[in-house]
């Protein structure tokens, strides 16, 4: 383990979310898996919808150089905010947003089966742009799903936004850290294709 750096703020609050089956959470213990490597006390929360049918999966990760908090980011509180789902970020920034948060998106739409059915109506890409870009300092719009199936699996969404999390630059984590963290758990032969995803994420934001 590595001694922790000074954060921005203390505590550092991240929300990851999605929606069911889009591995939020799974993305959300391996950043925190990384924090813990660099030597940060980190603390995880998570809510769950209706997760089967598509509902929300919602993940606290609360992060610290001096001591462990509450699971939970207070309303009002979150300093940055990850989504897997464009509209999703619009709920949690209802909710945890506030004029100094930044936001990381993927811009792959999940429409809710009352989209499908035809019964509700889903905001264009472009208006949920300009939403996000006034409830946020800063919004960043990554086409995550996309290039994952690029890469062979739509899943590596994921680790693409995990990477593009890591490349905001408040955080001291990386490649480095990716790579160890994954290294105790997935088998060598999947390694490549999540640390080509994990460097697609850092040099989209790049971009």
């Amino acid at each position: 383990m590595m001694t922790a750096k000074r954060l921005p703020k203390d505590p550092y609050n991240i929300i990851i979310t999605g929606v069911g089956g889009q591995g939020n959470v799974m993305a959300s213990r391996v950043f925190s898996n990384m924090l813990v490597h660099r030597g940060f006390h980190v603390t995880i929360g998570e809510t769950f919808g209706a997760s089967q049918r598509g509902g929300s999966v919602m993940s606290h990760v609360r992060v610290s150089s001096e001591s462990t908090w509450s699971p939970q980011v207070p309303k009002g509180k979150a300093d940055v905010v990850v989504t897997l789902e464009p509209i999703e970020a619009i709920r949690v920034l209802a909710g945890y947003g506030n004029p100094a948060v930044k936001v990381l998106t993927n811009t792959r739409a999940v429409y809710p089966a009352g989209v499908i059915a035809g019964k509700l109506s889903y905001p264009t890409l472009d208006e949920i742009k300009e939403t996000l870009k006034k409830l946020s300092a800063r919004a960043w719009f990554i086409d995550a799903t996309d290039e994952a199936v690029k890469l062979g699996n739509s899943i590596l969404g994921n680790i693409i936004m995990i990477g593009a999390l890591s490349a905001v630059g408040d955080l001291p984590v990386g490649r480095d850290d990716f790579s160890a963290v994954l290294s105790r758990t997935l088998p060598a032969e999947k390694m490549g294709d999540n640390l080509k995803a994990f460097d697609l994420g850092m040099e989209m934001m790049k971009q």
